[in-house]
C-alpha cells in the first residue's frame, strides 16, 4: 500500500515509488492527449463561425488624435480587442484586468508575426488612462471609447437603465449586474476593401486563456489556490506587490 503523507501547503497526497508515478502520469497523459485534440476541434468551429460586418464608424481617442476603428489594425487584417474595465470618473482601472493586462507586451510582438494587431478598448477619457498607463509600464495600444457606443455595442458596458431593470446583457444571456463595466475580447478581420467584420467574442471566463500566470500555475500540485467564494482576492496592482513576494 503506498503510504499517506501530508505535504506543507497541500491536500493529502499519496506519496509512491517512481514506478507508480510513472503508471499514474500515463494514464493522465492519455486524457490530456483526448483534451488537446477536443480543444483542436473547438478551436477549428470557432474560426469557422459566421461573421458580422460591423456597420459603425467608431472613432476612438488614442494617444496620437482620433483613431478608427480601422487605425487599430497598423496594417494587419486581423485584430484583437482586450476590453479592460476602466469606466469614466475611476480612479484606477480594474485591478483584475491589470492582472491580465501584465501579460499582453509579451505577447504583441508575436501576434505581429501572424498579421495581427492587438490594443485595449475602454470607456474611461484618455486623460484618465494615460497616467495609469503609464504608472504600469505598459507599452501596448489602449484607447478610450469614451464618446462611442462601442462598448455597449460589444455588451462590456451597461446604462444605468439596464442595470436597473435587470436588461443587461453580459456573455451571451441577461445578467443582474451591480458595476456597470465589465471584462472581454473581441477578434475582428478587415478585408481588403477595408470591409471590417467582428468575427468573436467571449467574457467571464473565455478570457481565460489570455492570462499567462494562470496556465503556469496550473501545471503545478497546488494549481491556482484560490478561494472559491473568491478567486483573486489576492491579485494586487503588480507594484503593491510585497518586494518579498516577487
Amino acid at each position: 500500500m503506498p503510504k499517506i503523507k501530508t505535504v506543507r501547503g497541500v491536500e493529502n497526497r499519496k506519496v509512491v515509488s517512481k514506478k507508480e508515478w510513472l503508471a499514474a502520469r500515463k494514464k493522465l497523459l492519455v486524457k490530456e492527449k483526448q483534451f488537446s485534440r477536443l480543444r483542436d476541434r473547438l478551436i477549428q468551429e470557432r474560426r469557422k463561425l459566421p461573421w458580422v460586418k460591423v456597420e459603425k464608424d467608431y472613432v476612438f481617442e488614442g494617444p496620437k488624435g482620433k483613431a478608427a476603428l480601422a487605425d487599430l489594425f497598423r496594417g494587419k487584417s486581423q485584430l484583437i480587442v482586450y476590453h479592460f474595465m476602466f469606466g469614466p470618473g475611476w480612479k484606477l482601472g480594474c485591478p483584475h484586468c491589470s492582472f491580465w493586462a501584465d501579460h499582453f507586451d509579451g505577447v504583441n510582438i508575436h501576434l505581429g508575426q501572424r498579421d495581427t494587431a492587438f490594443a485595449v478598448v475602454s470607456r474611461a477619457p484618455l486623460k484618465e488612462i494615460a497616467p495609469f498607463k503609464k504608472r504600469m509600464g505598459w507599452r501596448f495600444t489602449w484607447v478610450s471609447s469614451f464618446k462611442t457606443d462601442f462598448n455597449f455595442d460589444f455588451n462590456v458596458s451597461f446604462t444605468p437603465e439596464q442595470l436597473k431593470d435587470g436588461t443587461a446583457i453580459y456573455n451571451y444571456a441577461k445578467l443582474d449586474m451591480d458595476i456597470d463595466e465589465r471584462e472581454g475580447v473581441s477578434a475582428f478581420y478587415r478585408d481588403k476593401s477595408g470591409d471590417i467584420y467582428h468575427t468573436y467574442s467571449s467574457y467571464a471566463r473565455g478570457i481565460d486563456l489570455m492570462n499567462t500566470t494562470y496556465n503556469f500555475l496550473d501545471l503545478t500540485a497546488k494549481g491556482r489556490d484560490e478561494k472559491p467564494d473568491s478567486t483573486q482576492d489576492w491579485v494586487r496592482y503588480k507594484d503593491r506587490y510585497k518586494k518579498s513576494e516577487v
